[in-house]
Formats: C-alpha cells, structure tokens, sequence
C-alpha cells in the first residue's frame, strides 16, 4: 500500500536513491522511494566504487553485502599502442578504512541496497510509480505520482502524496529538476562509447586497461563474478543501431581476443559522456542528488561515487531538519559543500578524457611522446598510482567550525579517517562501527567531558552525540571513563599521529564523518555554541527547558 504522507519522498531508485533512503531508515526517518520503472536497471552502467562509498555502505550495515561484488584494489593501467605502462594508478593506504579502487557489478550492488531497504518500518519501495507534479507549500510539498505499468503507461489516476522534503534522484533527464526549474548547465561530448559485457571471462586478468591507441582506442575491465568489460568509441556519424549489431559487436571483439574465442555476450549497450551540473541542489522544500544535480564522464569512474557523496552528506541533515532538531536552513549546506566538490570531479574526467582520446593530432603527439618519460619520473609517478591527483572533499563553508580563516591544510571540513579501534574487551573493529551513524565527539587520551556546561550537553543530547576517549593500547580502556561514552585504544597510533598535527585534542565529527570542528577541551563550549548556529539547531538556554526531539527517541 502506497503511504500517503512520509518525512521525505526520493524520486529514483537508482544507487543515490537507495543509499539516502537507507540512511534514512537507519535514522527512523519515514521515507517513500518511487519509482517509475518495474524493476530496478539491469544493464552496464558504473563499475568502480571508492573508499568514500563504502564507508558510506559501511555506515547503514551493507558494507558486507556489497563488497561480495567488488574486486579489491583494482589497479588502473594506461598503456600505450606498443604496450608500454605510461600511467598505473595502484594506491595501496586505506586512510578511511577500506580499499581506494574496487571494480564491481553496479545492477548487484544496487539490489543489495534495494533488499537493505527491507529492514526498515519507516521506509517504502513503490516501483512502477512514475513523478508528475510538485506544489512546494513551504512547509512541505504536495507531489503526484502515477502508477504506471512496465512498458510506462499510466494504469490510474494519480496519487498525491505529501512530505517535508521532495529529493530526486530520478537521472540526467531528472523530470523533478525540470518541475522546479532548475538549470542544468555544462556540455555533451560528442565522442559515444560501446559498453560490451561478456560472461565466462576469456582473459581472467584482475585489472583495468586503457589502450592509448590512436586508431583503436578501448578500455578492458574485469569485474567480479567472470564478466568482461570492453569499451569502444563510437566513430563520429556511425548509426548507433548499426554499431550495435551482432555483426559489429563481434568484429571489434574479435580485435581485441584471440581468434578462436567465441565470447558469450550478456549485454551491450552505447552511451554519450556528459559534463553538466546545477548552480544549486536545493530549491526550497526540493533537492536534487547524483546524476539529476550531475554529470560526468566515465573516465575516473566517480559519477557512482558523487552521487554516493551526495546522499551520505544529505541523509542525516534531512533527519535533523525532519524531526525538528534543526531548522530548513539546514539544508542550504548541502550545496555550499557539495557543489564544488562535484564540480572538481567533473573537470578531473573531462582531463582524464582528454588525455584518453585527443581532441586533435597535435594533442595525441604530446601524449605520445611525453607519456614514456614522464613515467620514469619517479615522483611524477607515485603522484599518478596513489591517486594524489583525485580532489578529496574540503569544505571552506557550511555545517561546520573554523579555528579562523577556512584552512585547505587543516583538518576542519574535510573526510576523518577510519582507524582500527579495540574495546576494552580487547575486541578490533572499524572506529565508524564501534561509534554508529551519529555524531561524535572524539577525545584523545583523557576524558574531556567534564569541561561541558548545561547548554552543550543540551546540544549533545539532541544531536544524540556519543563521546569517544581513544588512548594507546597500551593504557587501561577502564579508568576515568567518559560519562555514558566509549573508550577505545588506538591500535596501530593511527589517533596519536592524528592528533600530534592536529590543532586540538578533541574532534566533532558528524554523520558522514566529515570533521566538524577541532578544539582543546577548554574550548569545547564556544565551538559546540557556534557548532549549533551552523547547524541551524535553537535550543534554549535555561536548565529548565525541554530540549527538542533527539535523534535516538525518534528513531
């Protein structure tokens, strides 16, 4: 039965999708996610999956569940006609608790999150129910949905259904973007690629080849479970229908594998790069996330991975702002810190591009002739294999507390890292599982807690804060520990290396696990003052007040 009333209503049951709504019904928001196909999209689409989204996974209990179809630390070669290696991207560190590169089956993946979506009370997946319509009343949004068949036609007359928030995750094309009218700036490519994917794999090598070939440029992917990825450019004018073919298909694979090969083909299928993006997310009580606020070319395989960036920083702010704790404005962060970060992603696949296909003969001889020396630069290439080149998120503005002037080389605003943890039971974990999807404040050796007034437990108690002592494994986990909080040892002096070039000795971190604020104990009470103005959160001041719903008694 389709809920007629949810906090938030999320238009597009694609990975961005089902990933917010799995924050969200981890968080007990109610949520309805609809979606106008009858089943989820069964053809190639992403096939690589960073650090950050599986932190992400990690966060609503699918991390598991999805890495069954990942290929760990999958290295990324490009090698030229003559199969030189002039670039290898092979990063090994896992600062945030998981492998940076992973190849992986993106239809697999997003049933993993569909299925998680069954754990939770408060959230519905109601396939073949297409948008039409949305009123924005300023304190919520009155939507129309049509249900509709499997070939799309409408089977009755529309459902009206009323939230707080209106999200579309609904794709390029994103019918709620257009509803409400924003732009959707940028550029379409004009080269198109044929995706082939074959089964029982033919090569069985784990990697990922970009073959820098003038006349012949493809890419080769191998992805779990035997498949075989290939990539071919479409030649300017060819008829997409034509290219298609069985006849064409098997003329480019037989280039690519040995004669006697008979490759069993399990989809194709030809795609045009886009590099667009909206001048903002937000649009009163309606937001856009992935690839309706987004587009990018394939080439560093982050289109998936932004839109993941973009439901992890959305999902705990719609939670706040949907229970009352914080105010709608809330929600205007969620462009300041996300807009530029997708932003830079996008101009890094367009490089990626450029260097892969050459716009023109003069471009390619460059390519062609630096590329082997470059890569006898030693510095040139670690720069290149432990991906220093990628742009990590740093937010100079929004839910979050400079020391001063925002500072790209300071740890405030940006992706805190995952360490190993011990509990006193002597048991090793994830730091994000010890602590859950919350906020937390995290203290280095001795108990901080103490130096919080009325007002900042207050704070805490909303946000449904959990403090955290982390000290060297060596010391006692039991003593002087933190009022209803953790203590954990720092098992590898990951905390200790931290917090020695920190500017503090205590960390705010939030949900998504972006550092809020670093500050020493004495000024914990002015940065958790500041920490709630940004947050948009009203508490009263006096000992006698009720303070607003927390996070933990509605969920």
């Amino acid at each position: 039965m389709l809920p007629t009333s949810c906090d938030v209503l999320i238009v597009g049951a694609g990975p961005t999708g089902l990933t917010l709504a799995n924050h969200l019904g981890t968080l007990g928001i109610r949520t309805l996610v609809a979606e106008r196909l009858p089943a989820l999209i069964d053809y190639p689409r992403g096939v690589g999956v960073d650090d950050e989204a599986l932190r992400s996974f990690q966060a609503v209990g699918l991390v598991d569940a999805v890495r069954r179809h990942t290929v760990p630390n999958q290295v990324m070669r490009f090698v030229d006609r003559r199969g030189r290696v002039l670039a290898s991207i092979e990063p090994t560190a896992e600062p945030f608790g998981w492998p940076r590169r992973n190849g992986f089956i993106q239809p697999l993946v997003d049933r993993e999150l569909a299925l998680g979506l069954e754990r939770f009370p408060s959230v519905t997946l109601a396939l073949r129910h297409a948008f039409e319509s949305v009123e924005d009343t300023g304190e919520g949004v009155r939507v129309a949905l049509r249900p509709v068949d499997d070939a799309g036609e409408p089977t009755g007359a529309p459902v009206t259904v009323t939230a707080r928030w209106l999200v579309g995750c609904d794709g390029g094309r994103s019918p709620v973007r257009n509803a409400v009218g924003l732009p959707f700036e940028g550029r379409s490519e004009s080269t198109r690629w044929l995706v082939i994917d074959l089964a029982d794999d033919p090569i069985g090598t784990p990697n990922v080849s970009f073959r820098l070939d003038d006349d012949f440029p493809y890419v080769e992917l191998a992805l779990p479970h035997g498949i075989r990825r290939f990539e071919f450019m479409v030649p300017d004018g060819a008829d997409e229908a034509e290219f298609e073919s069985d006849a064409r298909v098997h003329a480019l694979l037989a280039r690519v594998l040995p004669a006697d090969v008979r490759p069993r083909i399990i989809r194709r299928r030809v795609y045009m790069h886009h590099a667009r993006i909206a001048p903002t997310f937000r649009s009163g009580r309606v937001l856009v996330a992935g690839d309706a606020a987004h587009l990018m070319p394939v080439w560093q395989g982050q289109g998936f991975n932004t839109g993941i960036r973009d439901a992890t920083n959305l999902g705990w702010k719609l939670a706040l702002a949907s229970r009352g704790v914080a105010d709608a404005g809330l929600l205007d962060t969620y462009t300041q810190e996300r807009h530029a970060h997708a932003g830079a992603m996008i101009e890094l696949s367009v490089l990626v591009g450029r260097i892969f296909v050459p716009a023109n003969p003069l471009a390619r001889l460059a390519r062609n002739l630096l590329g082997p020396l470059l890569s006898r630069i030693g510095p040139v290439r670690r720069y290149i294999a432990e991906m220093r080149f990628k742009p990590m998120p740093f937010f100079a503005d929004g839910a979050i507390v400079h020391p001063g002037a925002p500072d790209a080389k300071g740890p405030v605003g940006k992706v805190f890292v995952q360490p190993r943890v011990a509990d006193a039971g002597g048991r090793i974990g994830r730091l994000d599982d010890a602590i859950g999807l919350r906020f937390a404040l995290i203290g280095w050796s001795a108990r901080f807690d103490a130096w919080l007034d009325d007002d900042s437990r207050r704070l805490l108690d909303a946000l449904d804060a959990q403090t955290v002592v982390v000290r060297p494994s060596c010391q006692s986990l039991e003593r002087e520990a933190p009022a209803h909080g953790l203590v954990l040892a720092d098992v590898d002096g990951t905390f200790k290396r931290w917090f020695d070039a920190a500017p503090g000795s205590v960390v705010v971190l939030r949900p998504d696990r972006i550092v809020a604020a670093v500050c020493t104990p004495w000024q914990l009470n002015a940065t958790l003052r500041e920490l709630g103005r940004r947050l948009r959160i009203d508490l009263p001041t006096t000992a006698t007040a009720a303070p607003p719903q927390s996070m933990k008694e509605a969920a």
